[in-house]
């Protein structure tokens, strides 16, 4: 009896050793070929490139927006192109289209599309409803218009013009000025969680700091930034946790660090990110932060993936005699992440691109 259960037990041992192998290529090869992949989503080229991409957004997967502009004969040409779910179209309707000018950031604003616009100089917010588009025209003209925000209730413009800083508001009835704290020279960018949750990063007299607008006042925000360092991006989220991306410089090169704000502490990390400039910062569907980064692969665009002190990469698709392929904005689209961006072919000048990760859903 002792034998015959000695024979049972090794050729038990002996099947499971031989099929293991398979067994573990079973379990494993179903999930390896869904995981979710970069594709190319064919853009139609712009006419006179190169072209510069300014801002992607996203309400799902069946409608998204970027904007740009191209340089022509007669200077800048705004770009504007939508997704439709399908497939990426150029849109001429708007206002101004086929005047010099570039299209700026891209939101939504319930059920309207909002894009700031400088038309040949003069500012103005083009808005598209399901009627069609309208304009509301800057209530002055400033000689640089360096940033523009909105959310239901609220919208924003920050530049310059001969008298300093300008931070225009409107508030759905009409504009006025807001002044900001003393010191503050010059805003480098502007984004909103709510009307009364708004966030700057500014240049002051005792270096970069960050701004927040409580629906009363501009007020320094008293973030502790890494010393030596810059703001490039700010993501506010609906929960009310806030990140912020930038730079430091150490030993004469560049540093990135992501700094995170859930309840009333700061917590700052320096995932490796290579000597990328923050272009852009989304909350993928997955829960990580998701950055566009420089690529080691110059046919082949990057995007960096950070879920706490965990930084991972990912590459888009490899694009055919390509010598720089590089993504400006990213946005969440439903249960998929998009981005738009330039791709430069060896012989010719920098185009439009466009990559997704995951489906359509």
């Amino acid at each position: 009896m002792k034998g015959l259960r000695a024979l049972v037990v090794g050729l038990v041992l002996a099947c499971t050793a031989v099929m293991s192998p398979a067994a573990a290529a079973t379990a494993v090869t179903p999930a390896a070929a869904v995981a979710p992949r970069w594709a190319a989503l064919p853009v139609p080229p712009a006419a006179a490139p190169p072209v510069t991409v300014s801002d992607l957004a996203a309400r799902g997967p069946d409608e998204a927006w970027a904007t740009g502009y191209e340089y022509t004969d007669d200077g800048m040409r705004s770009l504007l192109y939508r997704w439709d779910g399908a497939e990426w179209s150029r849109d001429t309707s708007f206002p101004g289209a086929g005047e010099p000018g570039r299209l700026g950031k891209v939101q939504f604003v319930g059920e309207e599309v909002w894009i700031f616009h400088d038309r040949a100089g003069e500012g103005e917010i083009l808005r598209r409803s399901a009627e069609g588009w309208n304009v509301v025209p800057l209530p002055r003209t400033l000689w640089t218009y360096q940033d523009f925000t909105a959310v239901p209730g609220g919208a924003w413009v920050v530049g310059e013009d001969e008298t300093g800083l300008k931070v225009l508001h409107h508030d759905g009835s009409g504009w006025t000025a807001q002044s900001t704290p003393d010191g503050v020279g010059y805003l480098m960018g502007i984004t909103a969680r709510t009307a009364t949750d708004v966030w700057a990063w500014a240049d002051t007299a005792t270096g970069p700091a960050v701004l927040r607008w409580d629906g009363t006042a501009w007020r320094d925000a008293k973030v502790p930034l890494p010393p030596d360092s810059g703001v490039d991006a700010i993501l506010p989220e609906p929960s009310g946790r806030v990140t912020i991306g930038g730079s430091r410089y150490e030993d004469g090169a560049a540093r990135a660090y992501l700094m995170t704000r859930n309840g009333r502490a700061w917590r700052t990390t320096h995932p490796a990110l290579g000597d990328t400039h923050i272009k852009d910062i989304v909350r993928g569907p997955d829960g990580a932060l998701w950055l566009p980064v420089v690529s080691d692969r110059a046919f082949q665009a990057k995007y960096a993936r950070v879920d706490g002190p965990r930084t991972t990469f990912s590459y888009g698709p490899e694009r055919t005699n390509a010598i720089e392929v590089a993504p400006r904005a990213l946005a969440r689209a439903g249960s998929s992440l998009m981005s738009f961006g330039t791709a430069e072919v060896y012989g010719s000048k920098p185009n439009l691109m466009s990559e997704r990760l995951g489906g359509r859903s």
